[in-house]
This record gives structure tokens, sequence and C-alpha cells, in this order.
């Protein structure tokens, strides 16, 4: 039994503008025992009339805002194999305007993104998420599962796709008229499957700082840990009597160093570095001795400013050749950071050679290095690598695959973005403007993972409470989605809000944002 026999439903033309059902309640309460879908058991239906915080099932949190309401809540789990399962929830408004959504997942985790189903319902799609086949934010579940990995790597996105769609043409009596996909972090990496993988699950992709090149990416992850002297992912052993760890009380010198020597390339002193990879930061400022401007407060050890060396450059293979872009100067003073720096090694990096790759719970990472990460390429569990530039197929079908990544991002190197781009072009002999027909990069000063930073960093993401302020297609990327796939707008710039008043133009990938006096626009 394997799920992937299942065919998608076909998307038919536009429908009017919403469908409500006679008797929604009625209807929704009646999915559990007459609806009959392949591998699938719908394991509660319960209609919430009225906005409400409700229980969640799994380990990841324990309530959930409903504010949508009213909307048929449906919990089901999809068996993929006979040894793997996805459990999904699938929230479906009274007032739809055709439109289906899948959602993602983050870091390793298998927890149900119940933001973005909130977010997803209040703009009217019937919208599903999944947990990504596993229960819980640890990467344990994977331990000797290599169908849970298959999961994990790309198919539970392709199952709440296919039983999503089927169950939504059920329920509204139509199948939907267009089908969306948006996540951030691992849910841009699903993305980024979806559109490899199953090029016909979705007519419009949103990938979020899409943790792309993932083997690289996670033993990358592991040596900025081990940079500052981080040797397990344990909480009773930490890095804080290495000679090489950085206290967070010495990180904030780091910051303000970087931002005296970068801040003001862009021509604006604002405490934002628009492009980081023109900053080529001299990490020597920062050692104790005579004529450092921080001699007294706040200088470096040569252990420490050795360190931050090997942080803020490229990670390189054995050979020389380039594995992952260095740390973005600047990103350092992200609170997320100190999931990297922190002093324990990376727990997410831990995971996945321990339980994916080498299938052991106990493992020494005193001497992690790119072997590992060579280790991590040669087995490569199931498939999650992600850093494929043939997007053909999806290209063909007329997709639209929007992404974008914080230029403040303490968790994935945006510059890596960069290089996804610059491989789809490259493989599909697309030069700019060319690739910009179906895939669109916006990068965004001042952003860090997928939300929050400095400046106006809000544009309808919906990864957070509070990243849509402004439902229009120019300041909100999921109905710049929909007028790209359903109107053939191409969004030329996304405009970023603070919730004050205050506004920038992002500017879309190879084009540059420039301050012109006056402010923020796009330049070729």
């Amino acid at each position: 039994m394997v799920f992937l026999s299942l065919l998608a439903t076909s998307i038919l033309g536009l429908l009017p503008a919403f469908a409500r059902a006679d008797d929604p309640s009625a209807k929704c309460l009646a999915l559990k025992n007459t609806l009959s879908l392949e591998n699938t058991t719908i394991l509660d239906a319960t209609y919430i009339a009225a906005p409400a915080n409700v229980s969640t099932p799994g380990s990841c949190q324990s309530s959930a805002l409903i504010s949508a309401a009213p909307l048929c809540r449906v919990y089901l789990v999809i068996n993929t194999t006979a040894t793997s399962a996805v459990h999904a929830e699938a929230w479906l408004p009274d007032t739809w305007y055709g439109r289906f959504m899948g959602l993602g997942n983050g870091g390793l985790n298998g927890c149900i993104e119940y933001a973005d189903l909130d977010y997803a319902t209040s703009l009217h799609f019937a919208a599903i998420g999944s947990d990504n086949g596993h229960d819980g934010s640890s990467g344990l579940p994977l331990l000797n599962h290599p169908e849970v990995i298959n999961d994990f790597a790309f198919r539970a996105i392709h199952a709440e796709a296919v039983i999503g769609k089927q169950l939504v043409a059920a329920y509204y009596g139509t199948p939907p008229s267009m089908s969306y996909f948006s996540g951030c972090s691992t849910g841009g990496r699903q993305a980024t499957q979806a559109a490899l993988r199953f090029p016909a699950d979705f007519d419009g992709i949103i990938a979020g700082a899409p943790a792309t090149d993932s083997n690289h990416l996670l033993g990358w992850s592991g040596l900025l840990s081990h940079y500052v002297g981080a040797t397990s992912p344990d909480t009773a052993v930490d890095a804080s009597n290495s000679s090489k760890f950085i206290s967070p009380a010495l990180w904030p010198a780091v910051s303000a160093e970087i931002l005296r020597q970068c801040d003001g390339l862009d021509g604006v002193q604002d405490g934002i570095i628009t492009e980081p990879d023109d900053c080529e930061f001299d990490v020597d400022a920062l050692r104790c001795g005579a004529g450092n401007v921080n001699q007294t407060d706040g200088c470096l050890t040569e252990d420490q400013v050795e360190a931050l060396r090997n942080i803020y450059s490229p990670l390189l293979s054995a050979s020389g050749q380039l594995l992952y872009p260095r740390y973005t100067p600047g990103a350092e003073a992200d609170p997320f950071a100190a999931a990297v720096f922190g002093g324990l090694f990376s727990s997410l990096a831990a995971d996945w050679e321990r339980y994916a790759v080498l299938n052991v719970t106990e493992h020494d990472f005193s001497n992690f290095s790119v072997h590992d990460i060579a280790l991590f390429d040669a087995i490569n569990p199931g498939g999650a690598a992600t850093f494929d530039g043939d997007f053909s197929a999806f290209q063909a079908r007329g997709g639209k695959f929007l992404t974008y990544h914080g230029r403040r991002d303490p968790l994935i190197s945006s510059t890596n973005s960069k290089r996804m781009y610059d491989l789809i072009s490259s493989t599909l002999s697309l030069p700019p403007p060319l690739i910009d027909d179906f895939y669109r990069l916006f990068l965004v000063p001042g952003m860090g993972h997928c939300f929050g930073g400095v400046g106006p960093t809000s544009f309808g993401q919906g990864i957070f409470p509070g990243t849509n302020l402004v439902n229009d297609s120019a300041h909100n990327v999921v109905l710049a989605l929909v007028d790209w796939v359903e109107g053939g707008a191409a969004p030329a710039v996304i405009v970023g809000a603070d919730g004050e008043g205050n506004e920038r133009v992002h500017c879309r990938y190879p084009i540059r944002s420039v301050w012109d006096g006056e402010a923020w626009v796009c330049e070729e």
C-alpha cells in the first residue's frame, strides 16, 4: 500500500465568488461517517460556529485559535505506506472563495502549524496542514524508520495535497479552482520539493526562507555551534568553559562592530545592512590589543577571533569546494541566533546525524567536521537535500513560484536563496528576466527568520500573528501570488510594513534595493 499511487484531483476553471453549504454544521459532522478516501481515516469532524480556542492533538501545542470561524474542522490520518502515516487537519470555512492551500512545517518537527491554518482560512482558503509524518519537534521518530524519513523529506506535502483536494471537493461539491502552497524554513524546502517532485499538485507556491541544500545547511549549523566550542546538544554539557565560546554579553560588541563597518554601505545609517554580501567584515578589529577600538570594552581573545573568522567565512569541503555560504553579517543580532551560538551543539544537526544518517541514539560530536557533511551527502536520507534546478515540469504547466528570504536570517543564509535562484536559472537556461516569468525571489533587508527583525518586514507571510498588516496584493505575498496565478499580474515588488506607518519596497533578485536620497527604490 503506497500512497504515491494516488492521483491528484483535477483543477477546474474559476468558481463563483464563494460556496456556502445549506447546513454546514450537519454536513461537517457527517464527514466522519460518510466520506471514504483512499488509505485515509477521518478521526474527527467538528463544526466551529464562532471564533474560539480549541484543543489540539499531538505533543506540539495544547490549544489553537480559530478566528476565521464558522468552519468545519477535520482531523484525519493518511496511511502513506504500511509503516508510515501522516496526521493532518483541514479547516473548511463556510465562506470559501474556491481556493485550496497546503501548508508546511518547520525544523525537523512534526507539528501542524495552526497559526498558518488560521491565517489561510481568514483569507477564505480551504486549508490543510500536516504533522509531516511524525509527532513532536524532535527528530527521534526518524530513527530506523526510512518511510517516516520519506514522509518528512517529500511525501507528506504530496499526501496533504491529494487528500486535501479530494476532501474539499467532497465537502463543497466542487473541486478547488486553484491550489496553492505556503511554507517557511522547512516549509520552504517542502515547497521546493513539491515543485520538483509533484509539479501538478499546486498552481502557485510560496517558499519563505527555504531550507534548501539541506544536508549542507544542517552540517553548517552544526559547525557554527562547533566553532564556538559546542560539542554536545545535551543541556548539561555546554560550551561556556571553552576558550572559543563567545558569551551573550560579548555578541552585542560583535554586532556593533559589524554595523560600524557595514551599515553605511547602502548610504543610510539605520541599523540595516541592505546587501550583507557586500560586507567585508574585518574580525581583527575586535581582537584585544593596542589600537583596538574595543580594547577595554568587548574585545575578544585570539581563540574567539578565530571562531568569528570561521563563522563569517564560506564553508568549504576538504577539497575546497563551496558547501554553504558564510554566516550573514548582522544576523547574529537576532534572538534566534542563540540556537547556534548559545553553547549547545545544534540540535537539528545532531538529530539529523544520529537518527536519519547513522541510525543511532548516541554519538560524539566533539570532532564534527566537513567529513560528517560528506556522509550526509552520501546517504542523503529520503532525498532531503533539495538542491536541484530542474523546475521544467512545474514551469511547463504554468506554475508560479514566489520565494522570499530575510537578509538578517540567523538560521538559514539568505545568500543560499540566491544560489538556488542561480541554479534554476542555469539549469533551465533562463537568465534574468526570463526566469521571472515563473520564479521570483524577494530579498528582505532587516528581516529575521521568516518574520520580524528590523524595519518594515511584515508583508502577509502569515507565519506569525501580526505579519499580515495590510490586505492588498502590493503588501501581501499571498494575495500577490493569487493575482499572479489567476490574473497574470506578476509582483514587481513586495511592500513591507511595520505597523507604525513605515513601509519599504522589497525588490526581486537580482534587482538591487537602492536609497535615492528620499526613498528606497529598486534599481537594475
